[in-house]
């Protein structure tokens, strides 16, 4: 008796099972992506029991003839490819020719279907690999697909379902994944006999606001790139919107969801600079390709995909999501058409902020505001000079702050002007929407931070030379870094050098920390280069170094600033890219509007 054998094509199918129907959910993506395929324009889903009885699909796709209904249900029968060639260019989110025949496998399945030109729809049946012949159904349009009893003949899989609501829950993911994918269609989600989601066709943006909410739509920034045969599209939320967990992460490749590590990398380092280490960035991306250009057939779920070129994908990502994280348009209808195409519009201004809210919406959409009340303290932006320059040594020399006019239009900045200092920590800001609160070293550490990044990117880090140079004791460690990466601290602008075995002296600092603490901020320099080597300094750990470095020079607690500073500081933050944020990803500042301030008083009512 032979000891090697061929397997019984039930078994076959029931091993494929075990990969591709791993719980309801999977049969759901299966049999959606089915109806997606067949050019549905609206397509039905009920649940029974979180998917484990029952799962039903209708759409109004192209339906299935009676004379194919059972190779729809046979293992490597497909019409979406007929050779290599197809398989290197699949446009379809279905390939494969074996997810109706797995499902079959382990549960009682009955498929009915009706092409346009067919008098009447056909349905067959099977259950535990057996076959009814096609039947006469009543169908009007397409294809309904009904899954009863998942794994009523495999009891040892059937054990590691889990409950009905977890099942449910990622039944529904699935469902948000697909009409994610496609907004022109309609889809509608009942659990047990009750409603659970309704979505009409409507463009990419109202798909999304509908599914992920207002808040997220808010709070979002547009995402517009395009680069040879390269297409990134659809929205990414600001810092604000952060989360807790990967639960609002969507990345979709030619309409079909996918989880890669490359675009996983290149979305968490554009976010790096701006997000706090324990939050996760929220996004709904659509990318478009070249078919040949990514490989979908890696995995029988097909969640994974394998690039061509992934490194020019990676930057291409990278820099689109960091651009537009660093200057964010206020999202209105008008920048999101349907199909995710981005129309420059006229009527609106940047912010420049790098705000996490929408706060300044109205003022984006004109020049100009009329101005009722005057604003109290607010002086001309001419008047203002640069944080901390000549002028802020003598206070009394700057120009004194004048009421605006309580007549005609004047041009209002996005962050307002300064009304005074808060416990030597907060400055407190008027715009014409309400009060602004902003974290002043927060705020100026991310200034120096992207100033220094600037200069070192453009070689044009300049260095002060210290009046007094600043002598310190040092370890022989320190000191032994010090003569051996002379190069490398010149270009972080810094001259340090060793007066004896135990003694460094700072002669020179980078001019915008001409007034940090030169001595604490030499020695954690001299500690990042021991422990991560000077080649890594200016690599890898280049930003990070240069956050410790703006952090050291930016304005510390309990510093008086006089109003001139306070706007100097607020004028610099709406010139520079992703404001909103500190370098560790915390906020910068927070907008009360008048709105709420009213409610807090219960004024009006």
């Amino acid at each position: 008796m032979n000891a090697i054998k061929p397997l019984p094509d039930l078994l076959i199918s029931q091993i494929a099972a075990g990969e591709v129907v791993e719980r309801p959910a999977a049969a759901l993506k299966e049999m959606l992506e089915n109806s997606v395929d067949a050019g549905s324009t609206e397509v039905t889903v009920q649940l029974f029991q979180g998917g484990i009885k029952l799962i039903r699909v209708a759409d109004n796709g192209t339906g299935i003839s009676k004379d194919d209904l059972q190779l729809a249900l046979a293992r490597h029968a497909t019409s979406k490819i007929d050779s290599l060639e197809d398989l290197q260019k699949v446009a379809s989110l279905g390939f494969r020719g074996e997810a109706l025949a797995s499902i079959a496998a382990v549960s009682r399945l009955a498929l009915a279907s009706r092409r346009a030109e067919e008098k009447h729809a056909w349905r067959i049946e099977t259950e535990g690999g057996r076959l009814s012949t096609p039947e006469p159904a009543a169908l009007s349009r397409g294809t309904t697909v009904e899954m009863h009893d998942l794994y009523f003949n495999t009891p040892a899989r059937r054990k590691f379902l889990k409950t009905e609501v977890t099942e449910l829950s990622h039944c529904e993911e699935v469902f948000k994944r697909i009409a994610l994918s496609r907004a022109d269609i309609a889809f509608s989600l009942q659990h047990n006999g009750v409603v659970r989601n309704h979505l009409r066709a409507a463009d990419a943006r109202l798909r999304i606001e509908a599914i992920l909410g207002n808040e997220f739509s808010e709070t979002s920034v547009v995402i517009e790139e395009q680069a040879a045969d390269l297409r990134l599209w659809g929205l990414a939320a600001s810092p604000a919107y952060s989360r807790s967990s990967r639960d609002a992460q969507y990345f979709f490749v030619n309409g079909r969801f996918v989880r890669d590590k490359l675009i996983a990398h290149a979305l968490r380092e554009a976010y790096r600079d701006i997000l706090h280490l324990d939050r996760h960035p929220a996004f709904v991306l659509f990318l478009e390709m070249n078919a040949e250009g990514v490989d979908v057939n890696v995995h029988p779920t097909k969640i994974e995909v394998r690039f061509r070129d992934p490194r020019a994908l990676h930057q291409f990502v990278f820099h689109a999501i960091d651009k537009a994280l660093a200057s964010p348009q206020p999202l209105s209808a008008a920048s999101f058409p349907a199909g995710g195409r981005r129309q420059e519009s006229s009527d609106h201004s940047e912010t420049g902020a790098g705000a996490p809210t929408a706060a300044f919406s109205a003022y984006s959409r004109q020049n100009t505001i009329p101005l009722a009340p005057p604003l109290g303290i607010a002086q001309s932006q001419a008047f203002y000079p640069a944080l901390f320059g000549a002028d802020s040594r003598n206070p009394e020399s700057a120009e004194t702050p004048t009421a605006l006019p309580g007549t005609g239009k004047c041009d209002v900045p996005p962050l307002g002007f300064a009304l005074g200092q808060l416990l030597g920590i907060y400055i407190l800001s008027q715009n014409e929407r309400g009060l602004l609160i902003v974290d002043m070293h927060a705020a100026h550490e991310r200034i120096l931070y992207e100033k220094l990044k600037s200069a070192l990117d453009n070689h044009t880090l300049s260095m002060q030379p210290l009046l007094i140079p600043a002598i310190f004791h040092s370890d022989s460690l320190d000191v032994a870094a010090a003569e051996e990466n002379s190069a490398t601290l010149r270009e972080l602008g810094f001259e340090i050098s060793a007066l004896s075995p135990t003694m460094l002296v700072v002669r020179s600092v980078p001019a915008t920390l001409k007034d940090a603490d030169v001595v604490k901020l030499a020695r954690d320099l001299l500690t990042e280069i021991r422990e991560f080597g000077a080649s890594r300094v200016l690599t890898s750990k280049r930003n990070e170094i240069l956050s410790t470095m703006a952090c050291h020079g930016a304005v510390r607690a309990n510093r008086v600033l006089t109003v001139t500073e306070m706007n100097a500081l607020l004028r610099e933050m709406e010139a520079t890219e992703r404001a909103g944020q500190c370098n560790h990803g915390r906020p910068t500042w927070f907008e009360i509007s008048l709105a709420d301030l009213d409610k807090m008083f219960m004024r009006g009512r």
